[in-house]
């Protein structure tokens, strides 16, 4: 890609431009300007791989950006009730904790989230994939055509995060509008009035719902999750009740939102390259760097949010204790000096320390889920449904700063 010359003053991740495809802007940035100040959002934006990588691991940039917003924006009493204890399930979750708070709940959830109940997952994430292409190939209206996020990609992780967790099948369908209500919150939504009081409300259902489920669970213990958490002890620790509730609505939300769009995003990719999707397709062994590369292309971690606890320099700037910063993986993972040829899609590079997932303390504890999830889906769509292809419609991607997906993803397939 030439980078382009962008008038970096006035360039918004938001803009439609920029949405439908934030690499240039992403690249101007990097080159430009790779510690921006951005007026706009009274933030910071860093750019280039090794600053982003730092700051992952540097504890100066705080992961609690939710407590000073409830004690600069909530205190007040007539703060609407239900916002305020939205809010404070956010507060709850591991992503949003420091140390030693996140070291404590990463430790005690880790006991329950184990790579060998991820493994023993992969049978149950097949048949539900298989199942799902086979409702798309009996159920078409005869054109061959489907929404590969809405009929597949969301379905697909969401069953899987839904059975992991021992929420009953038929309430599963629920689970997407409190989903979608949330996001307002954790992704914000820039000219959006309503999102806060939709998120509330979406919030309080959502762990009304919770909590009936975790005390049938503390009555009736199961091979799942909840139960897991319920019992997870570590000497004289455990999660409180309000935790386990405030890890489910964190365990329901991220373990389907990042991997529906990683998904989404990898079958695109792979239509977009069809000399990639043939090499996979001849050689199966490449699925893993297959993913890895979706992962490092067009990730679902567009930037990543932080609250600098102290002050730090960084390239010449003086980033100031309480100022919020936006660290770019999407940005980091097309630095050119780190990996070669950046914007070129190739699923057998050699390396890739792409930081999709994060690093550090705060690496993504999903991540094996996340990787199997992918690594069933991806060719299981190419494999179920002949000549998948985009349909030509224009995607619409999420208008949000923190993630990349795509709301539907129009494809076509041959019916017959």
């Amino acid at each position: 890609m030439t980078v382009p010359q962008i008038d970096l003053e006035t360039a918004d991740l938001l803009s439609d431009a920029a949405v439908a495809d934030p690499y240039p802007l992403l690249a101007a940035l990097r080159e430009q300007d790779p510690v921006h100040w951005s007026a706009k959002y009274r933030s910071w934006f860093i750019t280039r791989y090794d600053d982003v990588a730092g700051a992952l691991r540097d504890e100066r940039f705080s992961s609690d950006r939710i407590s000073p917003y409830r004690r600069a924006k909530l205190e007040n009493p007539e703060t609407d009730p239900g916002l305020r204890a939205a809010f404070g399930v956010l507060e709850d979750w591991m992503v949003f904790k420091d140390q030693p708070d996140h070291k404590r709940l990463r430790r005690l959830l880790s006991r329950a989230f184990t790579p060998r109940a991820v493994a023993e997952m992969t049978p149950r994430v097949d048949e539900i994939a298989e199942e799902l292409l086979r409702d798309v190939r009996e159920h078409h209206d005869g054109s061959g055509t489907l929404d590969l996020i809405g009929d597949y990609a969301y379905p697909l992780t969401a069953s899987v995060i839904a059975d992991m967790l021992g929420v009953p099948r038929e309430d599963r369908g629920r689970f997407k509008d409190w989903s979608d209500q949330i996001t307002g919150l954790v992704f914000g939504g820039m000219g959006d009035s309503s999102r806060h009081a939709v998120g509330a409300q979406g919030m309080a259902e959502l762990t009304a719902y919770l909590s009936e489920l975790i005390r049938a669970h503390e009555q009736h213990p199961a091979d799942d999750l909840i139960s897991a958490m319920i019992s997870a002890r570590d000497a004289d620790d455990a999660l409180s009740h309000d935790e386990v509730i405030a890890t489910g609505v964190l365990l329901l939300f991220a373990g389907h939102e990042t991997t529906t769009n990683l998904i989404g995003s990898a079958l695109l990719a792979l239509m977009q390259h069809p000399d990639q999707r043939h090499a996979l397709e001849a050689r199966p062994e490449l699925l893993p760097g297959a993913v890895e590369e979706a992962l490092r292309f067009d990730g679902p971690a567009k930037t990543v949010a932080r609250v600098m606890g102290d002050d730090v320099e960084l390239r010449g700037r003086r980033l100031r204790r309480g100022e919020r910063v936006f660290l770019s993986p999407s940005a980091a993972n097309r630095d050119p000096e780190v990996f070669d040829d950046p914007d070129t899609f190739d699923i057998g590079r050699e390396k890739s320390a792409q930081l999709g997932f994060g690093v550090g303390m705060h690496y993504c504890l999903g991540a094996p889920l996340a990787r199997l999830e992918a690594s069933v889906a991806i060719p299981r769509a190419f494999q179920r449904l002949p000549g998948l292809r985009e349909t030509g419609e224009r995607l619409e991607w999420h208008p949000v700063l923190l993630s990349r997906g795509m709301r539907r993803f129009p494809a076509r397939f041959d019916a017959r």
